[in-house]
């Protein structure tokens, strides 16, 4: 194992840092092992890419993280339905499950369970059917629904005696009830009581689009709930499924321990979402209030200075705090992320952006860049060439200008004097830490 498990952590690093990678498999490694993941898996996703999807879950289980797998198998049973001549019926979004489409659908889940089990083992990963005692439950409404069930209660004991002998745990959604009738449970529904029994550190949703989407159809890359829900559920754009799915999400994690998150993503880019900074798909964490300042007068400039020094691994000059008034300064609430701007000949100026590395997995950074970005319509800043996130500042800015060890970048504005006025000021711009090696004293 030690030698497989060097092996995939190299293949990691192609996705991303070592740094980033040694990051997070350190996170994920310090929680009790069933905490790790809950990975829910729509049926679609056992039809198209059952194979990617096997393959992602082995990279897992060769690092030692046992994630719990939930899946779903929609459209196997509306085929299998049809097969039957038994006509799908729903109610309040809920399908009315008689005798007959249950013992279909109990079928259709074994298989696909299996499916997925085999699949896994072919790749040489041990993987465990659970195909009951997991999930109890009681009938919701026999006269209008048959056999659908509410969930009353989770049992993880074959879950954690799955996980002990090193299999991964592999279950589809039918309940049963204490006195053994099987019951058909909606796979989101299960997921989400799953989640809320286990606690664990991701919950994972696998879909086709890999993600939410924006007005523009392009992927939405982290929300921070705290910062972004309010404004999210007032566009018009987020509508039907996808403001459904915001809610639920909102409430499940309102629910969970603050270090929770939810990733929607494909699994092909499972692994990028989980061990990179960037991820490839949408992270979705209860997150924290970003409060502005005018000043700094009333913030722990004790705690500001050590976030920033941590950030850049410099000392900060002794006299930053009063040298020159500030414009703004972009907090969030734990100190983990800040944006400090001056106002340099009435331009906002971007003189320090700092994101602990945590922060950064969390999309903290980016929550707080588009609210300082909403509200200064135009900024400059500099930052040294051999800045490792210069990549994405030149993705956040709309030209750029080098000269020495600096590179100048703006957004929102087009007026040429104005722009070389703004690259004179920042290529003028004293020092405000001390260099590597240099003492404060």
């Amino acid at each position: 194992m030690p030698d497989t498990r060097n092996t995939i952590i190299r293949l990691l690093q192609n996705i991303g840092s070592r740094k980033e990678v040694d990051q997070y498999l350190k996170q994920f490694s310090s929680v009790d092992s069933k905490r790790f993941a809950v990975i829910k898996v729509g049926g679609g996703i056992l039809i198209d890419e059952l194979e990617t999807l096997a393959s992602s879950l082995s990279f897992l289980h060769r690092v030692g993280l046992y994630p719990i797998v939930i899946h779903g198998a929609g459209p196997q049973l509306n085929a299998a339905l049809d097969e039957a001549g038994i006509e799908t019926e729903r109610i309040e979004g809920m399908r009315v499950t008689p005798p007959a489409a249950l013992e279909i659908a109990r079928k259709v889940f074994q298989s696909e369970t299996l499916r997925l089990v085999d699949a896994l083992e072919q790749m040489g990963t041990h993987a465990r059917p659970i195909t009951n005692g997991v999930i109890e439950a009681e009938l919701l409404d026999y006269d209008r629904l048959g056999l659908v069930g509410e969930i009353t209660e989770i049992h993880t004991e074959a879950i954690e005696s799955s996980i002990r002998s090193g299999c991964l745990p592999i279950l589809g959604c039918l309940g049963e009830t204490p006195s053994g009738q099987i019951v058909n449970i909606n796979a989101d529904v299960a997921a989400r009581e799953l989640a809320l029994a286990i606690e664990p550190f991701k919950i994972v949703f696998l879909t086709p689009t890999g993600g939410l989407l924006n007005q523009h159809g392009q992927l939405i890359d982290s929300i921070n709930l705290a910062e972004d829900y309010d404004f999210l559920m007032q566009q018009d754009w987020v509508h039907s499924g996808m403001r459904l799915k915001l809610q639920e999400i909102k409430q499940l994690l309102d629910q969970l321990p603050h270090s929770s998150s939810v990733s929607i993503t494909t699994p092909g880019q499972l692994a990028r979402e989980l061990f990179t900074h960037r991820g490839s798909g949408t992270l979705v964490r209860r997150g924290e209030e970003v409060v502005c300042h005018s000043s700094a007068e009333n913030l722990d400039q004790a705690r500001l200075r050590e976030l920033l020094e941590a950030c850049f691994d410099r000392k900060l000059l002794d006299n930053y705090f009063s040298a020159k008034p500030f414009y703004r300064i972009y907090l969030t609430e734990s100190y983990r992320a800040t944006a400090v701007l001056t106002l340099e000949d009435g331009i906002p100026y971007l003189d320090k952006f700092g994101v602990t590395q945590k922060a950064q997995g969390e999309g903290l950074g980016q929550s707080l860049w588009l609210r300082m970005k909403q509200e200064n319509p135009r900024l400059f800043w500099r930052a040294r060439t051999e800045n490792p996130i210069n990549s994405w500042y030149f993705q956040e800015s709309e030209g750029t200008y080098r000269s020495g060890p600096w590179t100048v970048f703006w957004y929102g504005m087009s007026d040429f004097d104005e722009i070389k006025q703004c690259i004179d000021i920042a290529l003028n711009m004293p020092a405000t830490l001390y260099a590597h090696g240099v003492s404060e004293n």
